[in-house]
């Protein structure tokens, strides 16, 4: 293999599991496109389709751990070719119980239950592919897609619903997933087999000196022009590895705790914008509801593209929680602002405002997925981004009727005042340095 070959192996796992974690988001968000049609055309109530399409989501929270767990265990090619080919496997056979809502919950939950193995190996796969200076660009483009497959699900289920009903719905995802197990089985590789270490890296403050807790590059042997020490030596300021290096971090100090509860605030103002910013854009601002849907349809894929530039700052930087920082204090102000807007109607000035807030909203989720992997080390990351998408979803579940009942007591703008105390909490519990134990 020439010396390009372990970097071209990195990317085209990235690629990988981007795809699949967009078929696996078709598969989890896409029942929620259908709730129209399961009342009309299935004759569900309201209550009963709204079970269904929560029902992967459901599904996906109880086993995000456990799968994790299995990827530490077994390596993540398995993990993604068994959880995404599952996937396939219960989608397909909802075809059969379509008519019975009590099966469709059942089975529809074993589908997102399935597809949570993607959410954590595909993140811990491209960690440990990715060295410490692109691995935040790295993250940052792997979490781009789940709002890609919400976007792309919102564009073509109801289509295909609308030509063949549930059933091609569900031919439709067991298809994609299908493939996806396939192209996992053929591409993916475990990444190369990681010392356990312990650094940190200065935040913010010392991002101007050389980052000296970075990895070996299984993309870069090496490495060549990175300052990358030599495979079995460790870099300056870093811990040689020991044994003790290779215990649960969740014992040895408190950042992965500090992270996990960072994210959940954080996690408020984005639950908070994309399940009630169409209402807000509609019955605050006066906006019709095709340009307020045009108007979140960009705030998401803005939303995408600003995980992705904030991932690459973070390596420019060598920080990811003095980033993290200043994402939580940009988080306050955006929430606000939507609070001021909420008193009057600005149309125009709200809709950018939104845009711009919704952004912020999501800026941080591929700086805190690496800063999990990376204080986690190989032996636990699979574990942990399970339980920081656990933590995350659970919040979201929590979010949904909560700010509703706020609304219905309050109005929106005392409960998006409300809603800016989460990040400001947020603020004083990042961690002031990273932690890295992969390299």
């Amino acid at each position: 293999m020439t010396s390009n070959g372990p970097i071209r192996q990195a990317w085209v796992i990235l690629v990988v599991g981007v795809l699949t974690q967009m078929a696996a988001t078709i598969a989890i968000a896409g029942p929620a496109f259908l709730i129209p049609y399961m009342h009309s055309d299935l004759g569900f109530t309201l209550t009963q389709a709204g079970t269904v399409a929560a029902a992967p989501s459901f599904g996906l929270i109880l086993t995000l751990i456990a799968w994790g767990a299995f990827a530490d265990r077994c390596g993540e090619r398995l993990a993604m070719t068994l959880g995404i080919g599952l996937t396939a496997v219960f989608s397909a056979a909802a075809v059969l119980v379509v008519d019975s809502p009590i099966w469709m919950v059942i089975v529809i939950a074993a589908s997102g239950a399935a597809a949570a193995s993607v959410n954590s190996a595909s993140g811990r796969v491209v960690m440990g592919w990715f060295p410490r200076h692109r691995r935040g660009l790295a993250m940052g483009i792997r979490q781009m897609s789940q709002p890609l497959g919400t976007s792309v699900a919102a564009v073509t289920i109801p289509a295909i619903a609308a030509t063949g009903g549930f059933p091609a719905y569900l031919w439709f995802v067991a298809a994609v997933t299908g493939v996806l197990a396939l192209i996992c089985f053929a591409l993916i590789r475990n990444p190369p087999d990681q010392t356990p270490t312990r650094a940190e890296v200065a935040d913010s403050d010392h991002a101007h000196e050389p980052d000296s807790a970075a990895a070996t590059d299984p993309a870069d042997p090496a490495g060549a022009g990175q300052g990358q020490p030599e495979p079995g030596t460790a870099s300056a300021g870093e811990e040689k590895p020991s044994p003790a290096s290779a215990i649960n971090p969740y014992r040895s100090d408190s950042f992965l705790w500090r992270i996990h509860a960072v994210s959940a605030f954080l996690v408020v103002p984005q639950f908070a914008f994309s399940t009630y910013g169409l209402v807000w854009l509609i019955a605050v601002q006066g906006i019709g509801a095709t340009t307020a849907g045009a108007i979140v349809a960009v705030a998401q894929i803005v939303g995408a593209v600003g995980r992705m530039v904030v991932g690459g700052l973070s390596d420019r930087t060598s920080s990811r929680v003095g980033l993290m920082r200043l994402v939580a204090v940009a988080a306050v102000i955006s929430v606000a602002a939507i609070a001021v807007l909420s008193l009057t109607q600005l149309p125009a000035l709200a809709a950018v405002v939104f845009v711009l807030a919704s952004a912020v909203s999501v800026a941080d989720n591929g700086l805190a997925f690496a800063s999990v992997a990376e204080a986690a080390g190989s032996r636990w990351s699979g574990k942990a981004l399970g339980a920081q998408n656990t933590g995350q979803f659970v919040m979201s579940a929590l979010l949904g009727p909560g700010f509703g009942a706020l609304v219905t007591a309050f109005g929106y703008p005392l409960s998006f005042g409300i809603i800016a105390l989460a990040p400001l909490l947020s603020i004083g519990i990042i961690p002031r340095r990273d932690i890295d134990r992969i390299t």
